[in-house]
Parts: structure tokens; C-alpha cells; sequence
């Protein structure tokens, strides 16, 4: 992204990669003005602002949103909410496996909340200074890349949030030329998401959520708009579509 940040909103900041984020701009930007989003509302560092926030609640939502901008709108918005599994939900690894209730699981995680949130910020953000709007999107959501098949909802989930990123990207620009909106794939990282399929993924490709945030916080330092729409990887590869 252009310049520096002076303001920049986590959601999902109780997560492993979300609170890396936390800590990392925290690190890297010691007088930015950091809020941090989540349910729960763990500690972080002071000054960092905590607001708390039921992701499933329409109205909760909305006013989260209202809230992240006073009193002004951020430079930087990380969307580092997703979800894989969960108790009764596992990746399927066929057709007979799919079950209509984790599918809209999935998609309400991973596809409708990312959506609502920038829905309901982008009337509230800069319109002729930069901004960036980065969300956490996944290899697996690449259709073209797609040669190993299972884990439909998760890819059909990230697939579909990155249709919203792309098709997003056109209207901002048309609002403020200067604005990015990205997904992000941080790679595997040693988190309660990954935790059960870390098995067979090399050593040195299993990242710290540290190591993920500050790799993906230099792949957004060198965004500019033309790249708006795109999803890139923690090493700031462009991920096919």
C-alpha cells in the first residue's frame, strides 16, 4: 500500500493469524492507531483498541463497522476471519459427504461475513486517499489450480469470496482510484485451523502465524491499485483464478 499506516483495523484479531497481525503492526508501526475485532476480546497490548463483536449478528456488525472509522476512516483493513472446521464439520473428500448445513457454514464464515464487512465500510472510507482492504482467501479457492478435488465447501467458500474481492475491486475503484482490495493465502500456518492436516505439509513449509502476518504485511506494503481484485500468496505471487 502507498505511504504509511496510520490507522489499521484487524477483524478476527483473537485469531492465530489476526492477532499476528495485531502484534506485527504493532511492532512495525509503533505510533499507528490499531483496532482490534473479535468476539472474545483477548488481551492485546495497550494502546490497541479492542472492540468486541458478534460476527452473526446483523446489527452487531453494522455497528462494529461505524465504529472502526471513528474518528477517521483506516488506512489498513485486515479481514483474518475463516473457517475449515469445526465441531461437526470437516473438509469432505466427496460428493456423498456433502451436507447442506456445513456448506452454508462455510459460506456464511468465509464468503458472506467478509462481504458484509466491506459492504458496510466502503461508503465510510477514504475517497481520495489510499487505502487497502487485504482479506484472508486461500490457495484451494483457485478453480483453474484445482487438480486434487475434496474440501468443497472451504474451496467453493474461498472461491466465491474472491469473486466478492474481484467484482468489489470495480466499484471502489470507481469511488477512489487509489484504493486496493485483495485476498491473501498466508500458506499453511501452525494454527488450531490447520492443526489436523499438518501431517503430511513439510517443515519448512508450516509458518508460524508471526512469520505468515509479517510476510503478508510486506506483500501489502508493496500493493498498488492496479492490483486491486487479485489474491496473492505470503510470498506475493498472484493466485490464478
Amino acid at each position: 500500500m502507498q505511504g504509511t499506516i496510520g490507522k489499521a483495523v484487524v477483524f478476527g484479531a483473537s485469531g492465530a493469524i489476526g492477532s499476528a497481525f495485531v502484534e506485527t503492526i504493532a511492532d512495525r508501526c509503533p505510533d499507528c492507531d490499531i483496532v482490534a475485532v473479535s468476539r472474545r476480546g483477548d488481551d492485546v497490548r495497550p494502546p490497541v483498541r479492542v472492540l468486541i463483536y458478534d460476527p452473526d449478528d446483523a446489527i452487531s456488525l453494522r455497528e462494529t463497522c461505524r465504529a472502526v472509522v471513528e474518528p477517521s476512516p483506516p488506512d489498513l483493513v485486515v479481514i483474518a476471519t475463516g473457517i475449515l472446521h469445526d465441531e461437526g464439520i470437516a473438509p469432505e473428500k466427496s460428493l456423498r459427504e456433502l451436507d447442506a448445513a456445513q456448506l452454508q457454514r462455510l459460506f456464511a464464515v468465509n464468503t458472506v461475513l467478509p462481504a458484509m464487512i466491506v459492504s458496510h465500510l466502503s461508503p465510510l472510507m477514504y475517497r481520495q486517499r489510499p487505502y487497502t482492504i487485504a482479506a484472508l482467501s486461500a490457495r484451494v479457492g483457485s478453480i483453474s489450480d484445482n487438480r486434487l478435488g475434496g474440501w468443497y465447501a472451504y474451496r467453493a467458500s474461498k472461491a466465491a469470496l474472491n469473486m466478492i474481492i474481484r467484482t468489489a475491486s470495480i466499484e471502489l475503484a470507481r469511488r477512489n482510484p487509489q484504493s486496493v482490495i485483495v485476498g491473501l493465502h498466508p500458506g499453511t500456518v501452525d494454527s488450531a485451523l490447520s492443526r489436523p492436516f499438518q501431517k503430511s505439509v513439510p517443515e519448512f513449509k508450516l509458518f508460524s502465524p508471526e512469520f505468515a502476518a509479517g510476510k503478508l504485511l510486506d506483500v501489502i506494503a508493496g500493493l498498488e491499485p492496479s492490483n486491486s481484485g487479485g489474491c496473492f500468496d505470503w510470498a506475493g505471487k498472484e493466485i490464478p483464478a
